[in-house]
């Protein structure tokens, strides 16, 4: 049975066609019987005479109803049966034989008026309305999906206050933005505060950062502080294969919020509507650069009494439109950054209050172990845990839950029941103790947390987890250079036992040479090359891994030279270093491969113990950097990242 609006629909219908058909079918109603047969039946006088009107005459037909006194006493509820005879093409002269042939047989008739002329016309009628109405209603059901009578409309919903249920309580972790809204949302309800000292209130506001941040949560906290209605839709929305349609929801879009102002519109996704113009095919039309110049037109259109606010999120301002970003359009740019320990733990103090937790629960400790992380991560590392717990039967969320929702979501799901020959397992565990070995031996590296040969995620047959003592804003070219030693302690320590290196290693060298290339093109730290910028790529500075895209070369062939072999330098002197640490504790790499092949899984506390009982010489001390060490800014890496060999590395 239909449901909601269908059923009604359907009901509605119905009954239109059953008037319809009575309406049509009025006074035919009955067996048909033909006039040469009904005088016959009249002049041999089985028509009954008793009832008075049983026998109607009107202008298009004969009507009467049949039966015998006999049968009436023998079946008193013996329904009756009825005739009719059309009299459509009957003259004058017709009609008055008939009445006299009914007199002389004494049978009881009447006449009935005519019908006005608009009841035969009222079928017709009901037919063309109910044709019409079929055709709004599947317009109007067309209308949201698509069609030609909608396309200049916008896509926008309207909230209402009720309808969104996040305010700024919600939102942790990200004071700073937090500050900066709340600005916006007293700008709509108390604008006369500030244009009294001939203030204005900004025109849009553009939410930047990395994905999983928050920004899309913001503008609902906005909306639901505001009280003011909120048109929320996507960049992507204006978007349509037919020219011109997309300017038009734009100015639509507009319209709608001047007459409701003061109101809030929220562009998510902006990058797919404000992109840089001018990059579509010479002599073309681009559809796209027409919604973005009646978007600048329509922010730029405002008066200072209309309290209409624009919002756009972004992970990719570096490729807006410069005309997009100035003042006057976008006039506060608010970043919404990943959040610092203090923020990851009220972000878990927020997401906690939903599921049971245990008491073990250090929520201090869980932000220390998830640099790096994200709104987003953080509510599935949540949720992870509850699985986890769920699945063991616990009846709280227990900390080893949480520890391994952490692994989990930093390296992928463990995958305990494949099976690895053990020619290739004896090689990852030598491969990952490499990685340890030198990460535990050099100075200026992260914390060893965890070693495992477990194969976890896609592809990756064993991982090394460093985990940072504290949040790293930048980094010196000693840390650079530790880094790189660490990534190609693997693929040297598989080089040392076996004398050969495997594919394992992909992932190692892959990221060791992005490292060396940055440092040389990116933050000078080429002694031959100077102090100078050559990079020719566009990268995100939100999007980790991000590779951007490259412009024409304006580098000499020379200097191209140059870069690839200070690069291939500072990946060969990485090399060197993680070759010399582990010959120089060949007893502890066999001691390590040995244990965690055994163990399969290696906490950083096991791992050290081991190094301190094979250690020879005194313990090694992490050394401070130089004063002189250039910094370099370590934000666009902080993310975990597992390679195929395959060692996960935070920081």
């Amino acid at each position: 049975m239909p449901s909601g609006g269908g059923f009604w629909y359907l009901l509605v219908a119905g009954i239109l066609a059953a008037v319809l058909f009575s309406v049509m079918t009025r006074g035919y109603k009955g067996e048909k019987f033909e006039y040469s047969d009904f005088i016959a039946k009249v002049r041999s006088g089985d028509l009954p005479k008793e009832r008075i009107w049983q026998l109607e005459i009107t202008q298009a037909y004969i009507t009467w109803q049949d039966y015998s006194k006999k049968d009436i006493l023998a079946n008193p509820a013996l329904p009756w049966k009825r005739y009719y005879t059309p009299l459509l093409s009957a003259s004058e002269q017709t009609r008055n034989e008939l009445c006299r042939e009914l007199d002389q047989k004494g049978v009881t008739y009447g006449f009935s008026e005519p019908s006005p002329e608009w009841q035969a016309l009222l079928p017709l009628l009901l037919t063309t309305v109910l044709l019409v109405g079929g055709f709004v209603f599947i317009m109007r059901r067309l209308g949201g999906a698509g069609s030609a009578m909608s396309f200049g409309r916008s896509r926008g919903r309207l909230y209402a206050q009720e309808d969104v249920h996040v305010t700024f309580n919600d939102v942790a972790g990200i004071d700073e933005a937090v500050e900066e809204l709340k600005e916006i949302v007293e700008f709509l309800k108390t604008p006369q505060k500030y244009q009294a000292l001939g203030g204005r209130i900004p025109r849009g506001v553009l939410l930047v950062g990395p994905p999983g941040t928050g920004k899309t949560m913001l503008a609902k906290a906005v909306a639901g502080e505001a009280g003011v209605p909120f048109f929320g839709l996507s960049g992507s929305d204006f978007v349509e294969m037919y020219v011109g349609v997309g300017a038009a929801r734009v100015r639509d879009m507009f319209q709608q919020a001047l007459q409701r102002a003061p109101a809030i519109i929220f562009i998510d996704e902006l990058d797919a509507l404000g992109k840089v113009r001018g990059s579509g095919a010479p002599g073309g039309h681009d559809e796209r650069e027409q919604t973005l110049n009646a978007l600048l037109v329509e922010m730029d259109g405002f008066g200072t009494d209309q309290s209409v606010i624009v919002m756009g999120a972004t992970n990719r301002p570096e490729t807006l439109d410069p005309a997009l970003m100035r003042p006057g359009r976008f006039d506060r740019h608010v970043l919404v950054d990943r959040p610092d320990i203090k923020g990851r733990e009220l972000i878990l103090n927020v997401h906690a209050k939903r599921v049971k937790m245990s008491d073990d629960v250090d929520l201090k400790r869980i932000a220390k172990l998830t640099p790096g992380f994200v709104g987003a991560d953080l509510a599935n590392l949540v949720n992870e845990a509850a699985l986890l717990s769920a699945r063991r039967e616990d009846k709280r969320v227990t900390m080893k839950s949480f520890e391994d929702g952490i692994e989990r979501v930093m390296a992928g799901l463990e995958k305990t029941s494949r099976i690895i020959i053990e020619d290739v397992k004896r090689r990852v565990a030598c491969h990952e103790s490499g990685h340890a070995l030198v990460a535990a031996s050099l100075p200026h590296t992260d914390p060893v947390h965890k070693i495992s040969i477990i194969p976890r995620g896609m592809g990756a047959l064993g991982y090394m987890l460093q985990l940072p003592e504290d949040d790293r804003e930048l980094l010196t070219q000693s840390e650079l250079q530790s880094r790189l030693a660490v990534l190609l302690g693997g693929i040297a320590a598989e080089q040392i036992v076996y004398n050969e290196t495997s594919t394992g290693a992909q992932n190692d060298l892959q990221r060791a040479s992005d490292i060396a290339r940055r440092m040389v093109t990116e933050f000078g730290m080429s002694p031959r090359l100077g102090r100078m910028y050559y990079s020719e790529s566009q990268r995100s500075p939100f999007l980790s891994g991000s590779g951007g895209f490259v412009s024409e070369s304006i580098h000499a062939e020379a200097t191209l030279r140059e870069i690839d072999l200070e690069v291939k330098r500072l990946v060969d002197e990485g090399y060197k270093t993680a070759v010399d640490t582990l010959n120089s504790q060949r007893e502890t790499l066999d001691k390590l491969s040995a244990d965690l092949m055994e163990m399969e899984t290696m906490s950083g506390e096991h791992m050290h113990k081991v190094i301190d009982e094979n250690r020879r010489g005194p313990k090694l001390m992490a050394l401070p950097a130089a004063p002189s060490e250039t910094a370099v800014d370590s934000r666009p890496s902080v993310l975990p990242t597992v390679d195929a060999g395959g060692e996960v590395e935070v920081g």
